[in-house]
C-alpha cells in the first residue's frame, strides 16, 4: 500500500474552507482597493461617464479573477478542485458579462450626452478611436463566448469545438489589457494605480502561464512518460500503465485525475481525463477507462512504449479532507476507479464501501476493490438492480442509514455519474450528515 500522510482534522480548519476564506479575503482586498481607486480619481466628463468608469474597472477586476479561476494552481484546486473553480468561473463569466456590457452601454450614452449626438453616431465615431475599438472588440468576444456557454447551446457543441471556441476568451483578455492601458483614468490615474493594475495584471498572466503552461511542460519533460500496458480489463475497459521517470517526486495522491493524451494515437487537442486507478507509488500510474467515446475506446490499441503527455495531477478528492477516523466510499460504475485507488493507501479507521452497478458484470476492477476492502478488514456492498427495483431505491437515504448506521460519523466520498451523485448527496442532505464530511468531485474538463 502507498504511504500517505492521512491525518484526520477534527476541530481545525479544512484545507477546502482556508483556501475558500483565502480566496475571498483576496477578493474583498481588491474591491476595496479598486473602490477606493475610482473614488480618488475623481468624477468624470459628467455623470453617465463617471458611472461608466466604475462598470470599467470592476470588469477589469472580474477579468483577473478569472484568469486566476482557470490557472489549475496546485495550491488552489488540491484543497478546492477543480469543479467548484469551474462552477464559480462559469457565474464570474456571466457577472463579467453583464458588468462589461453596462460599461459599454454607458459610455456610449455618456459620450452621445455629452456630444449632443444621437447614440448610434456616438457608436460609429468611438469606433473610430484605437481605445475604443480594442473594447468593443473584447466586448463582442465575450458576448460570444457567453452565448455559446449557455447550457442549450453548451450541449450540443462537441467537447473541443466548445474549447477552441472558449479559447477565444485569452484574445478578449489582451484586447481588454490594451483598451485599459490605453486608458488615462485607470492605469494612470495616479503612481499608486499605474503600480497596482500592473502588478495585478503580471500576477494574473504569471499564474495563468505557470499553470497551465509552464508546469505540464516542465513536469511532462522531467517524467518522460511512457506507456509501460495496456491490459484489457474487460469487453469494453482497459488499464493503461504509464511509467516515467523520478515520479516519487510528482505531487500526486489517490482519488486524483490526470488529463491523459497519447501522441500519434490522436489529435492533440483530445485529451481526456482520467482518474488514478492505484494509488501512485513512485514507480507508476494507472488509468482504467470505459469506452464511452472515440479516445477512450481507442485506449486498448495505444502503443506499449509509446510517449504519454500527463497534466496534473488534480482533484481535491483525496483523504486530505478526512475529518472523521472512519470513512464511507460510494461508487457508482467506472466511478469506482479514485475510490479503488483510495483503498490503497495506508489508512486508519473503518471503511465501507457501496459499489452501484446494473449487475456484478458491470463492476469495473471488482475483484482488486474486494481484496482491498478485505486487507483492510472492512465491508463492501455490492449494489446491483435496476433503480427503485422493488421500491428500494438503492443509494437512497433509507437505504444508506440502514447499510451504514453510523453513517453521520464517517468521512462520505462520492464519485459516479452525475444522476447518482446528485442523489446520493439529497440522501446525505436527509440524513443530516454534516457538509464537511461530505466529498464528492466531477471529473471533466467543463
Amino acid at each position: 500500500m502507498a504511504a500517505v500522510n492521512n491525518t484526520v482534522r477534527v476541530g481545525t480548519v479544512l484545507p477546502v474552507d482556508a483556501a475558500r476564506w483565502a480566496m475571498r479575503g483576496f477578493a474583498i482586498v481588491n474591491v476595496v482597493i479598486v473602490e477606493t481607486l475610482f473614488l480618488s480619481a475623481g468624477s468624470g466628463k459628467n455623470e453617465v461617464l463617471t458611472i461608466a468608469r466604475f462598470f470599467g474597472l470592476h470588469a477589469a477586476l472580474l477579468m483577473l479573477f478569472q484568469l486566476l479561476l482557470v490557472a489549475r494552481l496546485p495550491w488552489l484546486d488540491r484543497r478546492i478542485g477543480m469543479d467548484r473553480l469551474t462552477v464559480w468561473h462559469r457565474w464570474v463569466g456571466f457577472l463579467l458579462l453583464w458588468t462589461v456590457l453596462t460599461h459599454a452601454t454607458l459610455v456610449v450614452l455618456g459620450y452621445a450626452k455629452l456630444d449632443g449626438a444621437s447614440a448610434g453616431k456616438t457608436f460609429a465615431a468611438l469606433s473610430g478611436v484605437p481605445a475604443s475599438l480594442l473594447g468593443m472588440l473584447a466586448t463582442a468576444v465575450i458576448v460570444v463566448i457567453a452565448v455559446i456557454s449557455t447550457r442549450p447551446l453548451r450541449r450540443r457543441l462537441r467537447y473541443e469545438v466548445w474549447h477552441g471556441l472558449h479559447l477565444l476568451l485569452y484574445v478578449a483578455v489582451g484586447l481588454s489589457f490594451v483598451h485599459q492601458l490605453q486608458e488615462t483614468t485607470t492605469f494612470t490615474s495616479s503612481a499608486f494605480a499605474t503600480a497596482y493594475w500592473w502588478v495585478l495584471w503580471l500576477f494574473a498572466f504569471g499564474a495563468l502561464l505557470t499553470g497551465r503552461v509552464a508546469v505540464p511542460l516542465w513536469r511532462n519533460v522531467h517524467h518522460r512518460f511512457r506507456v509501460a500496458a495496456v491490459v484489457p480489463e474487460s469487453d469494453n475497459v482497459v488499464s493503461v500503465y504509464v511509467t516515467g521517470r523520478h515520479l516519487d517526486k510528482l505531487p500526486a495522491r489517490a482519488g486524483q485525475f490526470c488529463i491523459w493524451r497519447f501522441p500519434g494515437h490522436n489529435h492533440w487537442w483530445l485529451a481526456n481525463p482520467f482518474s488514478l486507478s492505484a494509488a501512485p507509488d513512485g514507480q507508476g500510474l494507472r488509468l482504467t477507462a470505459k469506452a464511452a467515446g472515440s479516445t477512450s475506446a481507442g485506449l486498448r490499441n495505444v502503443p506499449v512504449g509509446s510517449r504519454a503527455f500527463v497534466e496534473g495531477p488534480y482533484g481535491a478528492f483525496t483523504s486530505l479532507h478526512r475529518t472523521r477516523a472512519g470513512t464511507l466510499l460510494i461508487a457508482g460504475g467506472v466511478g469506482i476507479t479514485p475510490v479503488r485507488a483510495m483503498l490503497e493507501e495506508e489508512a486508519t479507521g473503518d471503511v465501507v464501501v457501496l459499489y452501484r452497478v446494473r449487475s456484478e458484470a458491470d463492476a469495473v476492477l471488482l475483484n482488486e476493490v474486494r481484496q482491498l476492502v478485505e486487507l483492510r478488514s472492512g465491508r463492501l456492498h455490492l449494489l446491483t438492480g435496476r433503480t427503485g427495483e422493488d421500491g428500494v431505491l438503492p443509494l437512497g437515504s433509507g437505504n444508506l442509514h440502514r447499510l451504514v448506521p453510523d453513517i453521520t460519523e464517517r468521512d462520505v466520498y462520492v464519485c459516479g455519474p452525475p444522476a447518482m451523485t446528485r442523489a446520493v448527496l439529497a440522501g446525505l442532505r436527509d440524513l443530516r450528515v454534516p457538509a464537511r464530511q461530505v466529498h464528492a468531485e466531477k471529473f471533466g474538463l467543463a
